[in-house]
Order: C-alpha cells, then sequence, then structure tokens
C-alpha cells in the first residue's frame, strides 16, 4: 500500500478483465482487419506481430502504468481510497477508421502492405501530435461546456456502440453469454457477494469458458454459434513468438519527407485526432462526474504521448482514455486493475499469443462486464446532471443512435451484397430516383440519408445539440446562440454533417476532401445554414427579452 491506498484490491479483478475483454476485441480486430484489407497475411503478417502489436503494447502500457500512478497520487493529496483510475486502450473508431481509409487506400493502390503499415504510423503520429496539443486547451473547453452537453455524447455512445452492440451479441449466442450475464446483473444490481468472495467478473468468464467448452461438445455451431477446439487452440499456440518493440520512426521519417503522399489523408488524420481530444475530454468530466477529479491537461497530455508512442514503435492505431470509468468505479475497481490490464496486454502481444488466448476464452464470456459498463454510463448522464437538464441529455443522444444505425445498415448491406443476396449498395438506395417501388420518401429521404448526415460527426453534434437545449433550459439565449454559431461552423469546415459515399462505405468530407469519381458527396452547407438561422432565433430572442426587462 502507498498510506491507506491499496495497490491493488479483490474488485481490481472485475475491473480487470472488463478492460481487458475490450483490449482484447480491439486486437482481434486489428489483426482480422490488417490481414484482410492490408494484404498483411502469410510473410507478410510480420507487419501485425513484429510491429503493429508490440507498439500497441508499448502504448497501452504507457497509458495504464500512468493513469494508475495518477490515481494514488489523487488518492493521497485527497485522503481517499476509493479513487478508480481512469481506463485506457486502444480507441475502436480510430482503428477501423483508420483501417478503411489510410491502410486499405494504400494497400489498394500499391499492394504493398509495408507501404500501408507506414502511412497508418505517419497517420497515428498526427493523431498523437493533435491530442498532446489539444490537452493545453481542453479545460477551457470544459470550464464552459454544460456538463450535460459532455455526458450526453458518452450516454449516446454507451447506449449504442456497447450497450446494444453488446446486448445483440449476447442474444446472438445465448448459450454460452446469459448465465455470465446473470452473473453480472447479480453481481452488480443485486450486490449479492459470491463465496470465498470471488470476484463476480472472474464467475463470470469461468462460467461462460466451461460452458464454452462443454456446449461445444453436443450442440453443433449452428445452433451455438462459437465451437471451441483442441485444434484452434493447438494453432494457435504454435504461432506464439518473442516479439519485441522495433523502433519506427525511421519509417515514419520516411513518409513525412514525401508530402504528397500524405497531405490528401489529412481529411482523416485531423478530424480522428479532435474526435480524440473531445472524447477524451468528455471521459475525463465523466470520471469527476463519479467522484475521481483529475488533471485535464496532464491527462489528455499523456494520452496524446501514448498515441505518438505507439507510431514511433510500430503501431498505426491510436490509444485513449476509455469511456466507463463510472462502471468500473461502482464494480469497486482502483488503481490495480488498469496497471495489471497494462501487463497482461504487454505480455500476450510480446508473446505472441493473441490468438491463442482468443482460442481458450470465448468473447461471450466477458462481454456482460462489457453491456453492463454502457448501462452505468448510460445512468451517469442522467444522474449527474441537473434533473431539469436530462431532456437536454435525451436529445444529444439522437446523433450518436443515429451513427449507430447507419453503421448497422451499412454492414447488413455489405453482408448482403458479399453473399449475393443483393446487388443494391447504399449509395444507389440514396441517390436513386425511386430504388424500392415508391416507398424511397421514407427510406431514402429519411433512414438512410438522414442517418448518415446526423450520425456524422456524432461526437461533436451530441455535445452542440445538448449544450443548446441546456443552455435553452436555463434561458441563456445568448449562450445557446453562441453553440449554434460553433455548430454552423463545424458543419461548413465538415467535421460533423458532410459525408461521402462510395457503395456502402461512408466516410468524412472535410473542408479540403476531393471526393472521387463515382462517389456520392454530401457538403453539409444546408445544416450549417440551418445552424446560422437558429443562432439568429436565438440572438433575437436574447434581444427581446432585454428590451423586456428595461422596459419593466
Amino acid at each position: 500500500m502507498f498510506g491507506s491506498y491499496p495497490v491493488f484490491v479483490k474488485r481490481d479483478l472485475d475491473g480487470f478483465f472488463g478492460l481487458f475483454v475490450d483490449n482484447l476485441v480491439q486486437l482481434l480486430l486489428l489483426v482480422g482487419l490488417c490481414g484482410s484489407l492490408c494484404g498483411m497475411t502469410g510473410e507478410d503478417s510480420r507487419w501485425i506481430f513484429a510491429y503493429i502489436l508490440p507498439g500497441a503494447a508499448v502504448s497501452i502500457l504507457i497509458g495504464n502504468v500512468f493513469y494508475a500512478i495518477q490515481a494514488h497520487v489523487v488518492a493521497k493529496r485527497e485522503g481517499r481510497s476509493d479513487v478508480t483510475a481512469l481506463p485506457y486502450g486502444i480507441n475502436t473508431p480510430s482503428l477501423l477508421v483508420y483501417v478503411f481509409f489510410v491502410l486499405a487506400p494504400v494497400y489498394r493502390e500499391t499492394h504493398s502492405a509495408k507501404l500501408a503499415w507506414q502511412m497508418g504510423l505517419l497517420a497515428c503520429l498526427g493523431s498523437g501530435l493533435i491530442e498532446f496539443g489539444g490537452a493545453f486547451v481542453a479545460e477551457r473547453i470544459r470550464r464552459n461546456t454544460p456538463r450535460a452537453a459532455l455526458l450526453s455524447t458518452l450516454a449516446g455512445i454507451a447506449l449504442t456502440f456497447i450497450s446494444m452492440t453488446f446486448a445483440l451479441q449476447i442474444w446472438q449466442r445465448p448459450l454460452i453469454a446469459m448465465a455470465p450475464l446473470g452473473i453480472i446483473l447479480i453481481t452488480y444490481f443485486s450486490r449479492t457477494r459470491f463465496p470465498l468472495g470471488l470476484p463476480g467478473g472472474l464467475v463470470a468468464v469461468v462460467l461462460g469458458t466451461v460452458l464454452a467448452w462443454v456446449l461445444s461438445l453436443f450442440v453443433p455451431a449452428s445452433v451455438l454459434g462459437h465451437v471451441m477446439s483442441v485444434s484452434a487452440v493447438t494453432e494457435s499456440w504454435g504461432q506464439r513468438g518473442s516479439y519485441w518493440p522495433i523502433w519506427a520512426g525511421s519509417e515514419v521519417w520516411s513518409v513525412l519527407c514525401h508530402p504528397m503522399q500524405w497531405l490528401g489523408y489529412l481529411s482523416v488524420i485531423v478530424p480522428m485526432g479532435l474526435f480524440n481530444v473531445m472524447g477524451s475530454l468528455q471521459n475525463i468530466e465523466s470520471a469527476e462526474a463519479g467522484g475521481d477529479r483529475f488533471n485535464t491537461c496532464g491527462s489528455l497530455a499523456v494520452n496524446g504521448i501514448g498515441t505518438i508512442a505507439a507510431s514511433l514503435f510500430g503501431s498505426c492505431f491510436p490509444t485513449t482514455i476509455y469511456i466507463g470509468h463510472p462502471g468500473w468505479k461502482a464494480m469497486g475497481a482502483r488503481a490495480g486493475y488498469s496497471t495489471l490490464n497494462g501487463l497482461v496486454i504487454t505480455l500476450i502481444c510480446f508473446s505472441g499469443t493473441v490468438g491463442f488466448l482468443n482460442s481458450i476464452i470465448p468473447i461471450e464470456a466477458g462481454i456482460p462486464i462489457v453491456l453492463w459498463i454502457g448501462i452505468v454510463i448510460t445512468a451517469q448522464a442522467f444522474s449527474a446532471c441537473p434533473r431539469e437538464h436530462a431532456p437536454a441529455v435525451a436529445i444529444g443522444l439522437f446523433p450518436a443512435i443515429a451513427a449507430w444505425g447507419g453503421a448497422v445498415v451499412a454492414g447488413a448491406m455489405t453482408m448482403a451484397a458479399l453473399e449475393g443476396h443483393s446487388a443494391m449498395t447504399m449509395q444507389q438506395l440514396i441517390t436513386s430516383s425511386d430504388p424500392l417501388g415508391g416507398i424511397n420518401a421514407m427510406v431514402n429521404g429519411f433512414l438512410v440519408h438522414g442517418m448518415n448526415l446526423m450520425g456524422q460527426g456524432y461526437i461533436f453534434t451530441c455535445m452542440i445539440l445538448a449544450a443548446v437545449s441546456a443552455c435553452l433550459i436555463d434561458r441563456k439565449f445568448q449562450a445557446a446562440a453562441v453553440w449554434s454559431l460553433i455548430g454552423a461552423g463545424l458543419a461548413f469546415v465538415g467535421l460533423t454533417h458532410a459525408y461521402q459515399l462510395a457503395g456502402n462505405q461512408v466516410d468524412f468530407l472535410f473542408v479540403f476532401s476531393q471526393a472521387g469519381e463515382g462517389v456520392f458527396a454530401y457538403r453539409a452547407w444546408s445544416v450549417g445554414i440551418g445552424y446560422l438561422l437558429l443562432a439568429g432565433v436565438f440572438w433575437g430572442v436574447s434581444h427581446y427579452q432585454s428590451r423586456e426587462i428595461i422596459a419593466h
């Protein structure tokens, strides 16, 4: 112990399993996507196992250890023993965006996995520099933003991309996942302790793993959904090795010296860097609402340093302060869960045993923990804000819901096209004059185009809608007008609402983006003008109210 604050508590095991499952999902995702879309298979898989995974481990270890130490410092300063460290790991949106819109396009153009990896390194470095620079202005933004605006964004992400996504996975794999879900609900809703004081997260993961292996002996894959096999364990064990971090700064420099190769990707790097800054800022606000106040500048600066370290040691993917601090705090986790996660992730990345671990423990055994964290975050957005701001939190959920819905539609249409069940893409659905025999007014005019339009840049749009609403509830009409002007500016430069669509692939349409041939491009000028009109209305009401006060 350091004073009265423990290095590790039993509940840190619950926190560890939740954070570890989340990090493991990201590692498996990057291995799969880099292999299938970026040519990193066979001999070229070395870019994943020898560079990307060890580099990711370096960044994850830096962040996890720092935030654990930070929790100790706060606990000592405030004389408390219940401080929970900020969670940290690979940024999921950045991972997906960088694979689909940086690495994969470079590989398709050059057929070189190495060049795709090098461009990914530069993109990661750019994101880290933006995150680091944003650390020095973020606290000012936080002080001038209603809490409802910051927390409603997290609630929207938690409700959709975390809770709803994992809930659907549980119901798709009920034979494995439902029993662990029951354990998690008993542990944290009923606050029931298990024999020998075993953590509920550990019990859930063990139960799910045992069920998966036993049921695999009797239940066909078409019913079970995830069949465990000894052969998969043996094969993945054969992939192990020693993969130590390798300095990749010279690779970054080789790309940096040829600006014509990377200037076009600034339309991806800049928005994602800004999104990471705002997302981390919102997570710090969420931690403070949960009772733990951390220094904004220091937290975000290390966030950026971790991403910069990732790029310089071979990883293409930014790391970030994770959503979910209230969930881990409610579990009873302190600082030990963060340190343990960093050490274990580092071990499996350095040893090449990511696939081996996945072959033993089914993901379905751990996702109920992450689902519960999403539930807690959603609840916090309403409970930690002034009661009268609840409608502002609610309206702030809409853009995240739209983004999630758009992702589901795009995924479904992509799979349908791959399986040969549909010749129509999302692009054709939006641009066709009458794609579905008369009902396009609903499908084309609202559900598809509207979801893409509202969901693009949702991290900013959630904040703006909730901030405007909170200001109006407080009758601060001029402040609401200022937030509307910010919304207009973001729409005009393409950080929100604007998008381009090639088939089913949705991309940013930043101010200096050039839409390719045959690509549906929507620059959201009309939405920007709409925000200006809102600002005018609010300024007008403010002026009218001032005259009324003077008159009386």
